[in-house]
């Protein structure tokens, strides 16, 4: 079985490192340390780094400030002078990881047409967080954690990118409100790819000491976040909530992992205990019968496990 899916992820899936951003504020800080002085040919080398320059663009795209000026006293800063050989280890474990295997996983819960082509930047930056730009660009915010949590997160991010390949929308165009309810229902993505990230529903779902943390906090809130999504995809269906008022409150569902992450987490892991992979991967790519899949799969689980409204069940009918 693992061969077949090897196959797949081999003819199927192109992702490359691309550390220049990261190896360019390095040699910055080499010559710091060295006591030397940074030349302006340095900084041109790091602000025409192609990580650098996709990075830019998409805090730019993201209405945030970014400038050279600001990312110049980052890179001057005694703070980060301070990690440097810290960086330098991270960097260089991180280039040996596995992204095969990392596909593989991100593969297992895709549609056999979903494809990922990417680019991973490791990028050293003054925000600390990781994300996919463009469906094409996986930025990982370069820190002290191991190459198994690195691979880990990357599947997660893959996932998100194969998703995006293969379960695209078709049909008629959707009234504005289930357009809005159908994009809310995507976010449950962030549940699929930790569990694709983890290999199966008893892998493990969060690595990251604070992360896991806060996980275990969520998932006995289990059936209070599940009422709140409710709510909420009920007011999105009749209109009491639209436009950027929805958007504004889907937002409050992220948190570090919040709702998204283990209400679908856990929706996923029912549906495909109790109805099978296939069932579950279908429902993933396929809102009109999210809903409904998921009330089977719980009815039939054996667990005291909440339901969607028929409301939701039968909005897109």
């Amino acid at each position: 079985m693992y061969a077949v899916l090897l196959a797949v992820v081999l003819s199927t899936t192109s992702v490359h490192f691309v550390a220049d951003e990261a190896r360019a504020v390095l040699a910055i800080l080499d010559l710091r340390a060295a006591k030397q002085p940074v030349p302006d040919a340095a900084w041109e080398t790091l602000f025409t780094s192609e990580g650098y320059v996709r990075l830019k663009k998409r805090e730019l795209a993201m209405h945030r400030p970014f400038d050279e000026e600001t990312f110049r006293k980052f890179v001057m800063s005694d703070e980060l002078l301070a990690r440097r050989e810290l960086l330098a280890r991270t960097l260089d474990n991180w280039l040996k990881a596995d992204l095969t295997h990392a596909a593989a996983l991100a593969h297992a819960y895709l549609p056999s047409n979903a494809s990922i082509q990417a680019n991973v930047y490791p990028v050293i930056k003054p925000a600390k967080n990781s994300f996919v730009f463009e469906q094409s660009a996986i930025f990982m915010y370069v820190d002290d954690i191991p190459r198994e949590e690195f691979e880990a997160t990357i599947a997660h991010e893959m996932h998100h990118i194969g998703y995006a390949s293969a379960c695209r929308e078709s049909g008629p165009p959707l009234p504005e409100n289930l357009q809005k309810l159908a994009m809310w229902i995507s976010a449950f993505g962030e549940g699929f790819a930790t569990l694709a990230a983890a290999g199966g529903p008893d892998g493990v779902a969060q690595r990251k000491a604070d992360v896991r943390a806060e996980w275990e906090k969520q998932l006995p809130r289990f059936d209070a976040n599940f009422a709140e999504l409710a709510a909420f995809f009920e007011a999105v269906l009749d209109g009491r909530l639209s436009g950027d008022a929805a958007d504004k409150r889907g937002f409050e569902f992220f948190g570090l992992v919040g709702p998204w992450y283990t209400v679908g987490w856990k929706m996923a892991v029912v549906i495909e205990k109790t109805l099978g992979r296939e069932a579950l991967i279908a429902a993933m790519c396929d809102h009109r019968h999210f809903f409904a899949t998921y009330n089977r799969a719980a009815a039939k689980s054996g667990e005291k496990l909440p339901l969607w409204p028929e409301t939701l069940v039968k909005a897109f009918e």
